[in-house]
């Protein structure tokens, strides 16, 4: 059985892992900035990564049905093997609710997501301003509740390389040749 994600996968994990830490830090100058056209032009490029996250985890969620993970280790006692299984399903849950949260946004607050400013994605709420508004505090909580899970995420990671010394963040990590 093989002990190492396959390069798609890596491939897909770190791309997207990228665009997220790029997404959430973007996320946050943005929303600071008052009101102009750089702020709007910023918003368009915010949801424009967005949609490419959204459609980047699909496809690794499907390379996934296809390409079963590596086991985890057997010496990892029950709860952690929990923990991780739970926080993996959590991460992809929030990967596809924060997109689509935001996708529901600007629907509702009136403003069409064109992909690339070339590709217009349909609506998906009729405006609303006040259902605009409790999707903007649903996609904060999202992201927020996306960090943390992270920072577990990337937490048990360290632990099992500097503690635990086992493979689980190196099957993760390009395979050095030689």
């Amino acid at each position: 059985m093989n002990t190492h994600y396959t390069a798609t996968a890596k491939l897909l994990h770190w791309l997207i892992a990228l665009m997220i830490f790029g997404m959430l830090g973007f996320g946050f100058y943005m929303t600071g900035l008052d009101l102009s056209p750089t702020k709007l032009e910023l918003y368009s490029w915010h949801k424009w990564a967005g949609v490419t996250v959204f459609m980047l985890v699909l496809v690794r969620l499907a390379w996934r049905i296809g390409h079963k993970p590596p086991a985890l280790p057997a010496h990892m006692p029950a709860i952690e093997r929990l923990a991780a299984h739970a926080g993996h399903h959590l991460l992809y849950v929030l990967m596809l609710a924060i997109p689509l949260s935001g996708w529901l946004m600007s629907s509702a607050k009136g403003f069409q997501t064109v992909w690339f400013g070339v590709l217009p994605l349909p609506d998906l709420l009729t405006k609303d301003k006040a259902l605009g508004n409790l999707l903007e505090t649903v996609h904060v909580v999202l992201n927020y509740t996306l960090i943390a899970v992270l920072l577990g995420h990337v937490g048990a990671a360290l632990k099992h390389h500097f503690i635990d010394r086992d493979e689980v963040l190196t099957r993760m990590l390009p395979r050095r040749k030689g």
